[in-house]
């Protein structure tokens, strides 16, 4: 079943990616902010001048391979006297008339694009042949009205729709532009005096307007975490744009140093309330931008404070960074509970140098079989929206990535206790056998869709039981109609619905009773349902427990009491290749892509309980195609009987 995108806006205020919830301020350990003074940053961070962290062009860039070297120059040598095409107002308008967000983006996304691609070219062969476009590119930008997207101006006082030129607001794509233009003048800004010295001028004078004044001046960016709403992503992936334009920007000591203690307290309101465990309860597809921009700031405030900034022994930090790999199923397939698609490659050099920095071989390893998977080595190395952050120290690391031992992490267990989420594996190191992860916790988590009590199976690698991950993001996706979308419901996750009734949104629908275990015959997962359930769906108790028997298969054991049954029960089960009968109840599932020596998988269920239907849910949707294709399928068990309390399992196995 899919759900048409109908809606007429008429003011829309600011909702960001996350669902978010009320929040002090974090009082915890203040692992930043306090152990370095306002005082101290300005003594112990070098100067603009004083800090070199790269080549400038036409600088040795020697340690870069040549061949990547020799692509980008291409790519630049491609644009040369290239248009810069308008984002017009209209499109600008499409946010609030019709949803759409990916109009303006595309537009946006491709100037910066334009523009890190010059600018790098310039960089490695340093002739000045890309100096007037890149000079286009940078006037052009700073000409724009916003440098952010139309689905985050609402934080603006005049509220959703065009923005206001009188109140620039930060969000991640102004904080992203920062950075762009801070790392073009830094890189090119000695070949472009010779021919303006207003250029540069004109930059600083933009991001100081856009970005260092408001950042410092304001406290009311919800993603600062200053006020009561949950931070998430935002807050360090803006904090590390937000540091490179004060670190190279910025001129005036005490006013940086001012603003990179605020962006430390900044940072510490991301990390006191983060969990313990390192888990990322926005799904492993915003890592890159959760513990993997973190990680970002750290990097830049290590190189500005020659060392003096070192915050890598914290076991926090630690298990931010090995989150990822506790999530990679095989190949290019991830956990993908939240807003995370089934398939992803996150990036290779910020696990390698996140590993390197936190001396962790498995992310290392990792981070240098990702570099392998995507095939690096020969070709330019993009950056999305113009993200030379990212982009440099990759370039410059290329070498010790391509060389590296590779290997996929492939863990047999994990378990993150405050993040309730485990999974695992037949056996460790490989791919064949079963895999299977699941999770509690509750239904105001950051990207959040309404699945305590969810799972997921693998077998030799390729998706039985699925998540199906979330759709391109309209405006709908972070407004109060988030759950009117199939994606965030209950009835289309790996779980039942009771009386006709799915699972409801907020912190205090929730799993409770959640245990795990785990040894070398199986692994399980066991909790308690009911409370994830609104009062009308009539549930007093609802216990699931899902275990990884390693030699055989999974077991899902679930047992219910109801106060009445008003219609029968349905249990829900998402598989990507389509369910086929093989006898009373049973289904047979192919696995498109496996090994050859795979062998099919059948789906055990009680043909005297429950009756077998399956819909199918064909995929337009762009960002769900290129994880599942163009169907995937939707197994519904009915219960034949009106029992208010029972007990049955459900069995995956080959």
């Amino acid at each position: 079943m899919i759900y048409p995108f109908k809606m007429k806006i008429l003011a829309i205020l600011i909702l960001t990616a996350a669902c978010v919830a009320p929040q002090p301020e974090a009082t915890g350990e203040r692992r930043l902010s306090e152990a370095h003074t306002e005082a101290e940053l300005e003594s112990i961070i070098l100067s603009a001048a004083d800090w070199t962290p790269y080549p400038k062009a036409g600088g040795d860039w020697s340690r870069v391979p040549e061949d990547i070297r020799q692509a980008h120059i291409a790519e630049a040598e491609a644009l040369l006297g290239c248009e810069w095409e308008t984002p017009k107002a209209s499109m600008f308008l499409d946010y609030v008339r019709n949803g759409n967000r990916t109009r303006f983006q595309a537009v946006s996304n491709r100037r910066r694009n334009k523009l890190a691609s010059l600018v790098l070219g310039e960089c490695f062969e340093g002739q000045g042949r890309f100096l007037d476009d890149i000079l286009n590119g940078v006037w052009t930008i700073c000409e724009e009205t916003y440098w952010g997207v139309p689905a985050h101006v609402g934080a603006q006082k005049r509220g959703a729709g065009l923005p206001d030129v009188t109140e620039p607001t930060v969000d991640l794509f102004a904080a992203e532009t920062g950075m762009l233009m801070a790392w073009t003048d830094y890189l090119v800004g000695d070949g472009l005096d010779p021919i303006s010295s207003l250029i540069r001028e004109r930059i600083s004078f933009e991001v100081k307007r856009r970005i260092l004044d408001v950042c410092l001046e304001r406290d009311d960016f919800w993603w600062m975490g200053f006020s009561r709403r949950t931070v998430n992503n935002w807050n360090p992936w803006i904090c590390s744009n937000w540091l490179t334009a004060a670190l190279i920007l910025e001129k005036e000591n005490s006013r940086r140093a001012a603003s990179i203690h605020k962006i430390l307290r900044c940072l510490d309101n991301f990390l006191d309330p983060y969990p313990a465990d390192g888990g990322c309860d926005e799904g492993p597809a915003y890592w890159g931008r959760a513990g993997g921009s973190l990680f970002d700031c750290l990097e830049l405030l290590h190189s500005a404070s020659q060392g003096r900034i070192d915050i890598y022994d914290d076991p926090l930090i630690r298990d931010m960074g090995r989150f990822i790999c506790a999530a990679h199923i095989d190949g290019d397939y991830f956990i993908n509970f939240a807003d995370a698609p089934a398939r992803m490659t996150p990036d290779p050099s910020l696990v390698y140098r996140y590993g390197k920095r936190i001396s962790d071989p498995g992310m290392i390893r990792f981070g240098a079989w990702l570099a392998d998977y995507r095939g690096w080595g020969k070709d330019s190395i993009q950056g999305r929206f113009g993200s030379l952050g990212r982009t440099l120290p990759t370039l410059l690391w290329m070498n010790d990535l391509l060389e590296s031992e590779a290997e996929a992490p492939l863990r047999r267990d994990f378990w993150l206790p405050e993040l309730q989420v485990m999974g695992a594996r037949s056996e460790e190191g490989t791919a064949a056998g079963f895999y299977v992860a699941a999770k509690g916790g509750h239904n105001d988590e950051s990207h959040n869709h309404n699945d305590v009590g969810n799972f997921i199976i693998y077998a030799d690698g390729r998706p039985v039981l699925i998540d199906a991950g979330v759709e391109t993001y309209t405006a709908k996706t972070f407004s109060g109609r988030r759950y009117e979308i199939w994606t965030m419901q209950s009835a289309f996750h790996n779980l039942p619905t009771v009386n006709g009734v799915m699972q409801r949104e907020g912190r205090n629908f929730n799993a409770k009773r959640v245990e795990y275990a785990s040894d070398d015959r199986e692994a399980s997962l066991s909790l308690e349902l009911a409370g994830a359930y609104p009062p009308e769906a009539k549930l007093r108790s609802w216990t699931r427990s899902i275990t990884l028997v390693r030699k055989e298969g999974v077991e899902i054991r679930d047992r219910y009491e109801l106060e009445e049954c008003k219609k029968p029960l349905v249990v829900t089960m998402m598989t990507h290749s389509r369910p086929e009968p093989a006898g009373p109840g049973l289904l047979r599932l192919a696995l498109p892509g496996a090994p050859p020596e795979s062998r099919p998988v059948l789906i055990n269920f009680d043909a005297k309980r429950f009756s077998a239907s399956v819909e199918v849910i064909p995929i337009q949707d762009s960002r769900l195609k290129s994880s599942w294709g163009d169907e995937i399928h939707r197994i519904l068990l009915t219960s034949l009987h009106k029992k208010t309390e029972d007990t049955f399992n459900v069995k995956v196995h080959h």
